[in-house]
């Protein structure tokens, strides 16, 4: 038996949380890589190559990094989505729904609305760093976004059609 599934057996809830954070990070890059692309389709004056968007570039508007924020979002809520039913929970609940889908948006939702306004106060009434800010909301929004959709979707369901607690 290999040493990851020796682990899954043992472990299973460490397990869970450690794919959880690998799916996370995969969301986070191409939430990260989405908001890259609309600050320099932006603001292509402050950054005379795409990679300083990351390193070396200006002081984005507010507009630009609230729609960067937004898209990053939408884009890695459906590579979160789907890869957390197909690899990370291993009970499914309602997940593998409309419904499942809509409340893992509607979770997704809550934790953006606290991207956004932790975006707000870090950046712009705070000054720090967009990327500082943003790596920051991202672990707190990540660590909400697992206890949330463990605790209210991916749940174990009886077999009389009720949520297990």
């Amino acid at each position: 038996m290999s040493f990851i599934k020796k682990l899954n057996e043992k472990y299973p809830l460490f397990m869970e949380i450690v794919r959880f954070g690998v799916v996370g990070v995969l969301a986070t890059v191409v939430d990260m890589a989405a908001m890259g692309v609309v600050l320099y389709l932006f603001e292509p004056s402050l950054y005379p190559h795409f990679y300083n968007v990351w390193y070396g570039g200006g002081e984005p508007s507010t507009l630009a990094t609230v729609i960067g924020t937004g898209t990053g979002f939408v884009l890695g809520l459906f590579v979160n989505y789907f890869l957390s039913v197909l690899f990370v929970f291993s009970e499914k609940g309602k997940s593998k729904s409309v419904y499942g889908f809509t409340v893992f948006a509607i979770l997704s939702a809550i934790g953006l609305g606290i991207h956004l306004v932790g975006m707000y106060i870090g950046y712009d009434l705070l000054g720090i760093n967009e990327w500082i800010v943003k790596i920051i909301l991202t672990a707190i929004v990540m660590v909400y976004n697992y206890v949330s959709k463990k605790l209210l979707l991916f749940k174990k369901i009886k077999a009389a059609g009720k949520e297990e607690d």
